[in-house]
């Protein structure tokens, strides 16, 4: 039978373009504005906004390069092509590592802001089981089927957070943007440093590679979805500072939560917005999770091929419910991201730099290679 784009093993550049969207924005732009708003001053958190988004974009294009370059061939492959199997084996478990680690950071996350905001009496430890059983249900199908709920989910929390912004323009105070160019170009690197970390996660691309059935449009794909994170951040951070004003966001716990709390609905047919803004948002970070955890499988299953695939997600269901009740603040929830970030950065961006620039130099090109 001839392939077509919608079929089971392959992914179209919708599902790319989605698929990153989705996975970037996540439990990030939930509190991106309260990390901005202690490091900057005023509203100037913007501009670490753009640094970051823009360093973010240009590692987009050397991944989307690496992938062009290398069509229909996963991570994996993509090593043994430039470097040896040895390489590609670790290479490949430090993904699962990061990747599974970022499982149980999200999903340790959605359970604190659920418990905030939706189950104030449930505890964390159930709202995590749940979810995690969840998860493990969308994981048990194929990365194809994954990828293409995206199309779904993403249009709908989009729809949703737009709608929070706009019922919020009443309150907007413009004189809590100013003054402006007021933080020292260090404060703003620091702030730039939080804004990558925001951005990470659409890294994961490196893995579904090998079923894109259009390589050579994977740049464009890679790069407008890095677009729409990239412009809701500066939405939401505007909007976040102009309500609340740069002292009451710091010590926000969740300010982009906050807004829809803000959100008055006349007639009073929904007096908690913020419920129906966090049951909706759950759907984020579901993708973004089911993601993570499938890259942990693809991960191990080139590394382990004899292993089914529900027998991995049997067995790491129950690891990453023990590492996600690890940390027992906020605090150390935040500090166990920030390593996972900085391990994000070495291994989902420094990794496929290097491949790409050594694939440079020795003239190293997969079969079927766009030009």
């Amino acid at each position: 039978m001839k392939s077509f784009e919608y079929g089971d093993r392959e992914i179209g550049t919708a599902e790319v373009f989605f698929g990153v969207s989705n996975m970037v924005i996540g439990f990030w732009i939930l509190t991106l504005p309260r990390s901005l708003a202690t490091i900057t001053n005023s509203s100037d958190g913007w501009m670490s906004i753009v640094l970051g988004g823009g360093a973010s974009l240009a590692i987009g294009w050397l991944i989307a390069s690496l992938c062009k370059r290398f069509p229909k061939m996963g991570l994996m492959e993509m090593t043994k092509s430039v470097a040896n199997r040895a390489t590609a084996n670790v290479v490949a478990m430090l993904f699962a590592c990061y990747t599974f680690l970022f499982v149980s950071y999200e999903t340790r996350g959605l359970a604190n802001i659920a418990k905030l905001y939706l189950f104030d009496r449930t505890p964390e430890e159930a709202i995590c089981l749940f979810f995690l059983l969840v998860v493990a249900y969308g994981v048990a199908g194929s990365s194809a089927a994954l990828l293409r709920l995206n199309l779904v989910f993403l249009p709908i929390v989009l729809l949703i957070l737009l709608l929070v912004l706009a019922m919020n323009i009443p309150f907007l105070n413009l004189n809590n943007l100013k003054p402006m160019f007021v933080t020292d170009w260090k404060d703003l690197l620091k702030g730039t440093k939080d804004t990558v970390f925001s951005f990470l996660g659409f890294e994961v691309i490196l893995f579904y590679n090998a079923w894109i059935n259009r390589p050579q449009k994977v740049r464009r794909a890679v790069l407008g979805g890095l677009t729409i994170p990239f412009t809701l951040y500066l939405l939401v951070f505007f909007f976040v500072i102009g309500i609340f004003g740069s002292e009451v966001t710091k010590n926000t716990l969740y300010p982009t939560a906050e807004l829809a709390k803000q959100v008055e609905i006349p007639g009073g047919f929904f007096e908690r917005f913020e419920s129906i803004f966090f049951t909706i948002w759950t759907i984020t970070l579901f993708s973004t999770t089911a993601m993570a955890f499938d890259v942990t499988i693809i991960a191990l299953r080139s590394l382990f091929p004899k292993t089914k695939r529900i027998t991995w997600v049997i067995a790491l269901c129950p690891i990453a419910y023990l590492a996600a009740m690890q940390p027992q603040s906020v605090t150390e929830l935040d500090i166990l991201g920030k390593w996972i970030s900085y391990a994000a950065i070495a291994i989902g961006w420094g990794i496929p730099s290097l491949l790409l620039g050594a694939a440079m130099m020795r003239g190293v090109r997969g079969n079927g290679c766009a030009s």
